[in-house]
């Protein structure tokens, strides 16, 4: 029964780490599934404060995750429509792009990157912003997902060493 844990946890672990880069998959709490797998097991290697406080930096992550895009776009001049054109875009590059048929880079992962990039210059675009000031809050969208997807993944990697290192 362990080895079928162990093969949900690797599974959980890769699910986790791809759903770091796509948003529409909750990565890091998936990967935090694969400890609980691993917890199934004989030898049960985790105590309950180990757990919990993984748990803890999983639900801080993920709030991050929501609250750095919008400041990198607010500390980087942008306007809530701009926040809106950046979410928008996100939408658009994950969902719309892939039924569309236009599939850009490996997994669509350009849509990713370049959705929320262009909705937010749009978004600043529609708010009268001039295109210098449209383009520095679209670059504060940037670096705000590119910042929410690095601690995303910096979590799940941290997870995958502690299954790994305990198998």
């Amino acid at each position: 029964m362990d080895i079928l844990w162990i093969t949900i946890g690797i599974i959980l672990l890769i699910v986790g780490i791809i759903g770091c880069i796509l948003p529409i998959i909750p990565g890091q709490a998936i990967s935090y599934f694969s400890l609980l797998m691993l917890q199934l097991t004989k030898k049960a290697p985790f105590n309950e404060n180990f757990l919990v406080i993984m748990a803890l930096i999983m639900v801080g992550v993920t709030i991050m995750d929501y609250v750095v895009p919008i400041y990198g776009t607010k500390k980087f001049g942008g306007t809530k429509k701009g926040l809106w054109g950046s979410a928008i875009g996100l939408i658009f590059g994950i969902i719309i792009l892939p039924f569309m048929g236009i599939v850009i880079g490996p997994f669509g992962i350009l849509g990713i990157i370049l959705g929320p990039f262009a909705g937010a210059y749009i978004g600043e675009s529609m708010a009268g912003r001039d295109s210098k000031t449209a383009l520095r809050a679209a670059f504060g969208s940037f670096i705000g997902f590119l910042a929410g997807t690095m601690m995303k993944l910096a979590y799940s990697i941290i997870v995958a060493y502690y299954f790994f290192s305990n198998i």
